[in-house]
């Protein structure tokens, strides 16, 4: 309200001294004179102010109409001008709205479109750095490798997008296998951008698999550096890779640098049982069954292994079975209730032949947690007690459609692997080896089977009413043939023999043979 008052008042202040200073005008005396062409023309104030506005006026329009057509002028010679500025802005809306598209049809999974609107943007913007990374995205989504390629190759060229052609040209080459040339591009970009994480595991990963352990602990040590990894995984995966270094020693037959990498993996990471059973092993080869001793137990604390126990029984390969037990008595004193532990245990007595200790030792484990191998132990038990045929049978049935007992299993493709490696076979995870038990419907042997020609080797087959019926029959004609004269063929034979003749014997054994099979 009181600015609308104001403006009023200042509006008729500036109406009235318009209108004073023209009063003045008016009664001012005198002008100007001007002569152009012996023509005079003589103004007086109020024509000359009004006379000098519009010379003003037209000078101004006059340099504006020549600014203009030096203007046109410069544009025709493709100089940048305000024409061209005023173009070059229309085409810079239009790319970066086709622009925009594209990476919404990126983000949609719309690569034909995506390549569309990506040769539109690059068309209007001339930004390479924008529309060629926009170009390779929507190849790659539309499955055009080629053209992909291509689009990562002309990010090389600039400073600013290298890294981003690497990386892409990398991928490229994990997908198409070529892995020699993806290791290559991922030291690159590596050395690029060494804190970027993703180069750094597609790196680690493309080492191991090589087994280039000597660079993957150098990358890892990386990781750690960059604050990607924390301290104690980088100790067990550091731990991991000596080991797989002290592996591929001893597949070359360096036992000596073997036994001191095992050794030295074992002292990163105690807890790591290939680790642990490689150390023992060496510490033995070493003739030092105290280290290894120690190694074992240490191991045992953290986690009870049957690949512990095998390796604790290579200290001392030719014991009986009851000092066995007792020098297993420092594992099987830790973690009693662990169902390895009683596991152990029960071997270990039925080895003695103790077989109600073993019984004892196995507890509920068969109704609690009953896996292959609990059952088949169970069996040996019922087996070494003297129960009954169709008993032991009866276990061993159930054995094999129990359910798995814990193996090494990759945790990204959850492949099964009989041993421990630091790569995985089949999809080449680094460090995805777990001590677990496997998915249903995996494929692997029976855990404890082992056992079985043991169990069963001696176990007659069950009798069958078909064949006690045909060991009647054999019987009986046996009577009649005692009882009837023999001739001088082939009769007398057959009467004095305690059986049938050789060739119904035969016949009568295959059948049985068949029968038993069924």
């Amino acid at each position: 309200m009181i600015w609308s008052l104001l403006r009023i008042f200042l509006f008729v202040a500036l109406v009235g001294a318009a209108a004073w200073g023209v009063g003045m005008l008016l009664e001012a005396e005198g002008g100007v004179r001007v002569s152009v062409a012996d023509t005079e023309f003589t103004l007086g104030a109020l024509e000359s102010v009004i006379a000098l506005v519009v010379l003003v006026i037209v000078t101004w329009l006059a340099f504006k109409v020549v600014g203009l057509i030096v203007a046109f002028l410069r544009f025709l010679n493709g100089d940048e001008t305000a024409i061209t500025r005023y173009f070059a802005r229309g085409r810079e809306r239009k790319g970066y709205d086709a622009l925009a598209e594209g990476m919404m049809a990126v983000a949609s999974g719309d690569g034909r479109l995506a390549l569309t609107k990506a040769s539109k943007a690059e068309r209007y913007l001339k930004r390479p750095d924008l529309t060629t990374l926009l170009t390779a995205q929507a190849a790659e989504m539309a499955g055009d490798k080629l053209k992909a390629e291509v689009a990562y190759k002309k990010l090389l060229q600039d400073d600013r997008t290298r890294f981003v052609g690497v990386r892409g040209i990398m991928r490229q080459k994990l997908l198409d296998g070529d892995t020699d040339m993806a290791l290559k591009l991922a030291e690159r970009a590596f050395a690029l951008k060494p804190k970027h994480e993703e180069t750094q595991d597609v790196l680690l990963s493309l080492q191991a698999g090589q087994h280039d352990w000597s660079g993957a602990r150098k990358t890892l040590s990386a990781k750690l550096k960059y604050g990607s990894l924390p301290r104690d995984v980088h100790r067990r995966r550091d731990a991991v890779l000596a080991l797989g270094e002290a592996r591929d020693i001893v597949d070359e037959s360096a036992s000596i640098e073997a036994r001191e990498k095992a050794i030295a993996a074992n002292k990163m990471s105690p807890d790591l049982v290939p680790a642990a059973v490689m150390a023992s092993d060496s510490y033995v080869a070493e003739g030092k069954p105290k280290y290894a001793t120690r190694v074992i137990r240490k191991a045992w604390d953290v986690a009870p292994h049957p690949d512990l126990a095998a390796a604790f029984a290579r200290i001392v390969p030719d014991e009986s079975p009851g000092k066995r037990i007792l020098r297993f008595g420092v594992l099987t004193n830790q973690h009693r209730d662990h169902a390895e532990t009683r596991l152990l245990q029960a071997e270990l007595e039925i080895a003695a032949e103790n077989f109600p200790a073993a019984r004892k030792a196995l507890g509920d484990l068969a109704e609690t947690d009953p896996t292959g191998r609990t059952l088949t132990i169970m069996a040996a038990v019922e087996r070494g007690s003297g129960a009954d045929d169709a008993l032991v049978r009866g276990w061993l049935a159930r054995a094999l459609a129990a359910p798995r007992d814990p193996q090494w299993v990759c945790n990204k493709c959850q492949t099964v692997h009989g041993v421990w490696s630091p790569i995985c076979d089949n999809c080449d995870g680094f460090d995805t080896m777990a001590w677990t038990r496997p998915p249903e419907g995996s494929s692997s042997m029976l855990t404890g089977a082992e056992m079985l020609p043991l169990i069963v080797g001696q176990i007659e087959p069950p009798v069958s009413v078909d064949d006690v019926e045909d060991a009647e029959t054999i019987d009986a004609v046996a009577e009649v043939a005692e009882s009837e004269p023999a001739d001088a063929t082939g009769d007398k034979q057959f009467a004095n023999a305690d059986g049938p003749p050789a060739d119904f014997a035969s016949e009568n054994a295959e059948e049985e043979q068949k029968k038993d099979a069924t």
